[in-house]
């Protein structure tokens, strides 16, 4: 059963968020983040990446940063840009984007599910990341940042939520990009206890996006031992169906001392090659190949696309084991120089873009991983290639906050 709890949520100013909320802390870099909050000293961005305040040679993971969150944090709230709420309660948050709508609902996940296999995790963390999130949490004393989960739709609840979402809201407003995000209260006795009892009858949850964040909120618990608010960590959850998932797509630095020829004649021995071909895969095990400014399309063959279990057949794990490590050299993506992995949002384009001006050799675009694949490798306790799944739309940044 899962633990689902409602909790004092620090929000922001309704008449404030479209000027507070920002775009998670790890889909930009400082430089971007620095253009994107230039005059606007109420962004979120000077809390989960407050480098932007200092020198711009500063290491990211200088303790002068995780400080000069904690002054920037205690500021918004001291200045009444952020509140919090005088009881607990739930929470729901819709996303619209391109005409695309999911509604989740916001809520404290129990650690203990997230240590004992309740919420389910599909990919390794690294380290370093999730040093980083740790040293933040620590040094707020809050969860600023929500985990990205997924459970199996329920028509009753999909009922109740959208009983919910009739109501008015507390926050609504358009993003910069287009993105419209709204949320609601759930404050009612009977309905907090209904939400928690229909999270207590399912089985698992499942990450979708937030990995070092939710391993860095187990760390915290067990270094507190679970005093005050330690114990849970923030998350919205959203059913399944409702979820979307784009491609995460892959550029190399190098052929590994391969000529393009050369190249070309080692994936033919993995792929069925079409030339000219297109910049977006079309279906499961289906690629496209930019490589000296042409797209080619690749379709693994039929014996390798065979594999045995639902891991070894995702086109992720494909690649990996038939091109990146035997003709790239790419041992362990996670943490080779010789690979960048580039968000679906970010459009074929980018690619294009990373090989014709930024000296790359080539990129691979990929078909988006389905959710069903994903649960049922999570349910498996399987692990599946990093970078597999880009989820979009992007969760605010101080839409909610958790206070330990």
């Amino acid at each position: 059963m899962a633990d689902i709890r409602p909790f004092r949520a620090l929000r922001p100013n309704p008449e404030l968020a479209a000027k507070i909320c920002e775009l998670p802390y790890d889909v930009m870099s400082s430089e971007e983040a620095r253009e994107v909050a230039a005059g606007n000293p109420i962004s979120f961005l000077h809390v989960s990446k407050p480098e932007i305040d200092l020198p711009k040679d500063t290491d990211p993971h200088d303790p002068s940063v995780y400080a000069k969150a904690r002054e920037n944090f205690d500021r918004l709230i001291a200045d009444g840009a952020l509140r919090k709420d005088s009881s607990s309660r739930y929470y729901l948050y819709r996303l619209i984007m391109d005409g695309h709508e999911q509604t989740g609902l916001v809520a404290a996940a129990s650690c203990r599910d997230y240590d004992e296999g309740v919420i389910k995790k599909h990919e390794l963390t690294r380290p370093v990341k999730e040093d980083d999130r740790v040293r933040h949490m620590e040094s707020l004393d809050s969860q600023t940042g929500p985990v990205f989960l997924t459970y199996e739709a329920r028509p009753d609840f999909d009922a109740f939520v959208a009983k919910v979402c009739d109501r008015p809201s507390a926050v609504d407003f358009m993003a910069s990009d287009g993105v419209r995000h709204t949320s609601w209260v759930v404050d009612l006795e009977d309905e907090i206890e209904f939400v928690r009892t229909t999270f207590a009858g399912m089985s698992a949850l499942y990450v979708a996006d937030g990995h070092h964040r939710s391993a860095a909120a187990s760390r915290v618990n067990q270094s507190r031992q679970g005093e005050g608010g330690s114990g849970a960590f923030l998350t919205v959850t959203f059913p399944h169906n409702q979820m979307r998932i784009l491609a995460y797509n892959r550029a190399l630095m190098g052929l590994n001392g391969n000529t393009p020829a050369e190249l070309l004649d080692a994936l033919g021995k993995v792929f069925e090659i079409e030339t000219p071909g297109v910049a977006e895969p079309t279906g499961k095990n289906v690629l496209g190949l930019y490589l000296d400014s042409q797209w080619r399309t690749l379709r693994f063959r039929s014996e390798i696309a065979a594999a045995n279990n639902p891991m070894d057949a995702l086109d992720a794990a494909l690649l990996q084991n038939y091109v990146l490590r035997p003709i790239f050299g790419i041992e362990d993506p996670r943490t080779s120089d010789g690979i960048d992995f580039i968000g679906g949002i970010r459009g074929t384009g980018e690619l294009e873009r990373l090989v014709n001006q930024q000296g790359y050799a080539c990129a691979f675009s990929m078909f988006p991983t389905s959710i069903e694949d994903l649960m049922e490798i999570a349910a498996q306790d399987g692990l599946m290639p990093p970078k597999s799944t880009w989820f979009e739309p992007k969760l605010r940044d101080g839409m909610f906050c958790h206070m330990l």
